[in-house]
């Protein structure tokens, strides 16, 4: 890598080429074909939710890709939000459709459909299930690999209760599942903000989204989970039959975890001017192993890397590399490949028996004897994550801003970008002009109030129109 990670846009541009992350050759506005050193780490994305979300007692199911114009506009406000940005289908061979059909670009009105059909008493609640799946959105705005394309990969969850109060406990728990797998695991920070009402999911009562920042200070939204009511139940006729036979309509949450676009927040995130760098978990590879060796050295040399290898590879993702390339070459490649741990044996190694452990996160340097190189894997990958989390948490923070004047926002957004707490009138629909006088001011947009709100603004003043500010926001420019 020659680009420094501070020209941020151009070193993203580079890595994503450079290791093999996407062909942009595909001859298809918006459509990338995902390469197999991202898919690797995005199998591993993957599993790590689905595994929680069947901890807590989601269910997988597959629907249909394909969704009737009839099921999209059941929901007025729904199909409002999503027309314009609709794949539709119209013709079957050279038959033309006498209805057509949505390329999904969510599944509310896939899956409701079928959960009218499925729920009828209280034993049928909770319903929790969730799927893999590819969305496609005529994305209008310019696209970036894995940030804003056509066609994204992701999961979504779609869960029925019984009340209000559980659905709530849901959307919750949805929180707890994103900090838990995007913080604890991926090691990307991000705050949960609830959306203002001009902002939240078309069909929706209230939306609640995380927002993480990329390497150039501008926001890129995470996982949102939706509180949507009643408002899905109602036109898809979903209820059930309470203990007194009274028929009651259920209330709903759904939960999106975008695969493809969390990559690319853990990629810039993690990546420095050498290259990617990965949790060990996530990694696409584990551990290199690279020998160093002369010619009348060598066949003893590869001998006892093969035998290590064989050995990690019982645990471990591992590739010895006995290539021709020179060490110092391999170095590099591994390095701008994200590999997180890289272990060098060479001939003063082979008579002492014992590996040079090498980190990718810190560049630390270590002897390990054959006997504790497992011993030693376990603890560095610990470590490593450990440590990606605090250099993440701590460069993210120092982006976290206040601003009461709009000179002050502007010249924060300027210079380092970042979340600004400003004080606002109202996150009611009615102050959406206060937002668009940001928009038009700053270039910046009104990501909403935290979850777990700051106190109300005592004395200020809305930093759009001035009058009384009665909660605070948070202002970012955003991919």
């Amino acid at each position: 890598m020659n680009i420094p990670k501070s020209n941020f846009s151009e070193w993203y541009n580079t890595i994503i080429k450079e290791a093999k992350l996407c062909d942009l050759r595909y001859n298809l506005k918006g459509f990338i074909v995902f390469m197999p050193w991202s898919v690797l780490t995005m199998e591993k994305m993957y599993s790590l939710y689905e595994k929680e979300l069947q901890n807590t007692f989601h269910a997988p199911a597959w629907f249909p890709s394909l969704i009737p114009e009839s099921n999209l506009k059941a929901e007025a406000d729904h199909i409002k939000g999503f027309v314009p940005e609709v794949f539709w289908v119209t013709n079957a061979g050279e038959n033309k459709l006498e209805e057509k059909y949505a390329m999904r670009p969510t599944s509310e009105t896939a899956i409701y459909p079928m959960y009218s059909l499925w729920i009828s008493g209280l034993a049928d609640l909770p319903l929790k299930v969730y799927q893999r799946a590819q969305v496609w959105r005529y994305e209008t705005k310019a696209t970036k690999p894995f940030i804003r394309s056509r066609e994204f990969y992701w999961i979504e969850a779609h869960n029925v209760f019984a009340t209000q109060k559980e659905a709530f406990d849901q959307v919750k728990e949805d929180m707890e599942i994103t900090k838990k797998i995007i913080h604890q695991k991926f090691g990307v920070p991000f705050l949960f903000f609830k959306r203002p009402q001009w902002d939240k999911f078309a069909g929706a009562d209230d939306t609640f989204a995380a927002d993480t920042l990329m390497p150039d200070g501008k926001t890129l939204q995470l996982p949102s989970t939706h509180m949507l009511g009643t408002n899905f139940s109602k036109p898809f006729n979903i209820k059930y039959m309470d203990s007194d036979g009274d028929s009651k309509y259920c209330y709903q949450t759904c939960y999106g975890p975008c695969i493809s676009r969390i990559y690319a927040s853990l990629i810039s995130t993690h990546g420095d001017d050498r290259g990617l760098m990965f949790p060990f978990e996530l990694a696409p590879l584990q551990i290199v192993i690279v020998p160093i060796f002369r010619e009348e050295n060598k066949a003893e040399i590869l001998s006892e890397c093969k035998k290590i290898e064989k050995r990690l590879k019982e645990k471990y993702s591992v590739k010895l590399d006995d290539s021709s390339n020179t060490p110092g070459f391999k170095f590099n490649y591994w390095e701008l490949l994200g590999v997180p741990i890289r272990i060098e044996i060479g001939k003063k190694e082979l008579a002492e028996k014992n590996v040079v452990l090498v980190r990718r996160d810190d560049k630390s340097k270590k002897k390990v004897s054959y006997e504790k190189i497992e011993m030693e894997i376990e603890k560095c990958s610990k470590e490593i994550l450990s440590n990606l989390i605090q250099k993440a948490d701590q460069w993210f923070n120092s982006l976290l801003s206040d601003a009461e004047d709009m000179e002050k926002l502007i010249k924060i957004l300027d210079k380092q970008g970042g979340f600004v707490k400003v004080p606002f009138c109202s996150d009611e629909k009615k102050s959406e002009k206060c937002a668009d006088i940001i928009r038009e001011k700053t270039h910046g947009n009104v990501r909403g109030s935290l979850f777990e709100s700051d106190k109300v603004p005592s004395g200020k003043k809305c930093i759009a129109c001035r009058k009384d500010a009665t909660i605070y926001l948070y202002v970012a420019r955003q991919y």
